[in-house]
């Protein structure tokens, strides 16, 4: 596999055969190579019932590292070893010279304790799956950590992921739980999923449980089980919205309401969706973002995208002039959603003429009498 799931198989491998350096640092902000390696850490040197013993977690930012290291230095009466995890490292590299930390560091190092394991965690860092694509902030700060502590510590680089390394790691997991998962499917879902471990591994469980008795996962029961993998279609046809293709946009339209069960609730979850993209459509145009990293700036928690579809809704939001255009999609979107409630004698055909007008060049009047607030709140 790729760089982090080979830094972190190099560290539980040390682990598992009791090579043990005194210290590590687990650099990058991968959360699931951190679980990972820590739960590698407590399943070979913390038994359960001393956990309260032997296992620190510490946060620089309320003990010192002073604190932290007289405790790896001062055995455990009640266990026989002890693990310590310091966390907050960034707090040790802010500004001011830091020479008696950095120096309490070297003292310890050059007589440790054998009986203690030290892991620094530097989370602070985002350590792309190509290092050579590593912001120039986050390699200044990755160098210095290196510089200072990687004379006494192993440093366990945790990458992101790729979509190849994903795909993998799915086989892997499907064939430790004796089920077949097809290559298509994995694909999809590494795809869809941005390469996001920790989603991957979430969706991997679900699909494993919806499995069940056939013991297989197909490219199906990903599109069905997957809100991203859903999500995929929706956005497509917001491409074919933005590009003014009436022709193409109806397709898609049809192929979602095809691959749904057509009812009342179906519909109206398409229109939510297509409302969230055009507002977030509105947010990236009003704050001007022009690329993937900084939209996580502009979009708030809750209301971002899946990482897929990220530089596909910047590059539709661009294709809109001005705010009143989007305003006007969202207007458009809401006198929809109310003729929907209102129980129309068919919904789809709603939907198609809303796509139309959407694919169309605005025209005055369009989506008059729709509260400007019922818009934005919808």
């Amino acid at each position: 596999m790729g760089a982090g799931f080979a830094s972190t198989d190099r560290f539980l491998a040390e682990i598992k055969e009791n090579r043990l350096r005194s210290g590590y640092v687990l650099a990058g902000d991968e959360v699931f190579l951190y679980e990972r390696c820590r739960r590698g850490v407590l399943e070979a040197l913390v038994p359960p019932g001393l956990r309260d013993f032997c296992l620190s977690d510490i946060d620089l930012a309320e003990i010192s590292i002073f604190e932290a290291l007289d405790r790896a230095r001062t055995p455990s009466l009640m266990a026989p070893f002890q693990v310590l995890f310091i966390r907050n490292l960034k707090t040790l590299y802010t500004r001011g010279a830091k020479k008696d930390e950095f120096g309490a560091i070297e003292a310890y190092f050059r007589s440790p304790n054998p009986q203690a394991l030290v892991i620094f965690v530097a989370d602070h860092l985002r350590i792309p799956s190509d290092p050579r694509r590593m912001d120039l902030d986050d390699r200044n700060r990755f160098e210095r950590i290196r510089e200072t502590l990687g004379e006494w510590c192993g440093v366990v680089e945790l990458a992101r992921v790729d979509e190849a390394d994903a795909q993998r790691w799915i086989a892997a997991e499907a064939k430790r739980r004796e089920i077949q998962f097809d290559q298509d499917a994995a694909r999809e879902l590494a795809d869809a999923l941005g390469a996001d471990m920790m989603l991957i591994a979430g969706e991997v469980e679900k699909l494993a449980l919806f499995a069940g008795a056939k013991k297989r996962v197909t490219l199906g029961d990903v599109e069905t089980m997957v809100l991203a993998a859903k999500q995929r279609s929706l956005y497509e046809l917001t491409d074919a919205i933005s590009c003014k293709d009436r022709t193409r946009a109806l397709s898609l339209l049809h192929g979602l309401l095809n691959a749904s069960d057509g009812g009342e609730d179906a519909a109206i979850g398409h229109l939510y969706m297509l409302a969230r993209t055009f507002r977030q459509m509105l947010v990236i145009l009003e704050k001007n973002v022009r690329d993937s990293r900084a939209i996580w700036q502009a979009l708030w928690q809750g209301f971002r995208m899946p990482p897929f579809a990220a530089e596909d809704v910047i590059r539709q939001a661009r294709r809109y002039k001005s705010r009143r255009e989007l305003t006007r999609a969202l207007r458009l979107i809401a006198r929809a959603d109310l003729e929907l409630r209102s129980q129309p004698p068919d919904k789809r055909l709603v939907l198609e003429r809303l796509v139309l007008e959407l694919a169309s060049d605005p025209k005055s009047g369009v989506g008059a009498g729709i509260s400007p607030q019922y818009v934005m709140e919808w």
